[in-house]
């Protein structure tokens, strides 16, 4: 999976939130999308409801949990933009983790380790994971890139309504 066009459609968008906001960059609002990042990996991990043992009710809609990861999807390609990359490729497969909460928390500690150095190893390591996340879902490459893209409207939309 080749993400270049993701990334020339986020940095469009960067571009029209540095637009609208005064004194925001790259550099300056490198830390804040990082934690942004994290708090929208939580809210993805609260929809799918692997960590919810105390709980019956199973994940929420398809459509509800890929909203909510492709929230995170803006944040590693805006961060990737951020580190001079508009390129990812991505194969899937990775770590043999027994379950999705095991996952997703090796996603946050890779996040982490991305944040103490921001170096395109540590990012390529977190987006890899994250990207592996899908397969466990039961989702494509191809639903990741239909969520984005429809979110990428919202967005659109929020910064024309001063959201």
């Amino acid at each position: 999976m080749e993400l270049h066009e993701l990334y020339l459609l986020q940095k469009d968008l960067d571009a029209e939130i540095m637009r609208k906001h005064e004194g925001v960059d790259y550099p300056s609002t490198k830390e804040k999308r990082t934690l942004a990042l994290l708090v929208e990996l939580g809210e993805f991990s609260n929809e799918t409801r692997t960590f919810k043992f105390w709980s019956l009710k199973g994940p929420s809609a398809k459509e509800i949990v890929m909203d909510e990861y492709a929230d995170a999807i803006h944040f590693f390609l805006s961060l990737g933009l951020t580190i001079g990359l508009d390129s990812f490729e991505h194969t899937f497969g990775g770590e043999p983790f027994e379950n999705l909460t095991e996952a997703i928390l090796d996603v946050y500690q890779k996040v982490v380790e991305f944040s103490y150095d921001y170096s395109k190893e540590k990012y390529e390591k977190a987006f890899h994971a994250y990207l592996d996340l899908l397969p466990r879902l039961g989702y494509t490459g191809e639903d990741m890139i239909e969520a984005y893209k429809k979110k990428l409207q919202v967005n659109y939309v929020r910064q024309e309504t001063h959201y």
